[in-house]
């Protein structure tokens, strides 16, 4: 019986290499995207393509609105989204505790689903610093889940995966153009427009395109 699983799907290239990775380990994939108030939203529409090109067997979107709280450049329209090249610290795009939010409803449909996986793409190496992407963190998080859930108490435990965490951006890259990803249909730009089109200058656009340069692989990207 194939078992299933939970993979987070914002759109962009690295949880579509995830949700690529999970398939081809053989889980029945349903995919999680989330509609949080974020400046970028054209990632949603990418999201949606994804999930079907890779044949998920659901693709649900929960409305959140984090913009309420703000606190982040990608929720809240007064804070500029950085263009002056990636810099060292956390940066006004980290959006406070979006990866802890998102992952405890990840693990609430797990539950119901009566999946024991939950595949997550957040990176360690080529990221914009982001504190809940750390490996300790999703150590972390895993323990508390198999703490805090009915499944974990009854000894069914679960697991939280993050395959591209030790990977740059280039081997991200690699790994997803040989499992067949087309990243002509994500979206990864912190301030694309309605259309999809990436901005070229914000921090995930410039780790994006510096990816698919060092990873020979030539760059789908539209850009405005």
């Amino acid at each position: 019986m194939t078992q299933k699983a939970i993979v987070l799907l914002s759109g962009g290239l690295d949880s579509a290499t995830t949700l690529a990775i999970a398939t081809a380990a053989g889980f029945d994939c349903y995919c999680l995207s989330f509609d949080y108030g974020q400046r970028h939203r054209a990632e949603l529409a990418a999201a949606a393509r994804v999930a079907e090109a890779q044949r998920a067997a659901e693709h649900r979107v929960l409305k959140l609105d984090l913009a309420q709280f703000g606190g982040s450049a990608l929720t809240d329209t007064a804070i500029d989204v950085p263009v002056a090249g990636v810099q060292p610290g956390i940066p006004v795009t980290y959006v406070p505790a979006r990866n802890t939010i998102m992952l405890s409803l990840a693990l609430a449909w797990a539950e119901v689903l009566a999946a024991r996986e939950i595949f997550v793409g957040v990176n360690a190496v080529d990221y914009s610093g982001y504190p809940d992407c750390r490996p300790e963190y999703i150590a972390a998080f895993e323990k508390m889940a198999n703490l805090a859930t009915k499944a974990g108490v009854e000894g069914q435990k679960l697991t939280v995966h993050a395959p591209l965490i030790d990977l740059s951006k280039a081997s991200i890259i690699r790994r997803g153009n040989f499992l067949g990803v087309d990243f002509g249909l994500t979206v990864s730009c912190y301030q694309a427009d309605d259309a999809g089109r990436a901005c070229g200058v914000c921090d995930s656009c410039r780790l994006r395109r510096e990816g698919f340069a060092a990873a020979g692989v030539p760059d789908p990207t539209r850009y405005q």
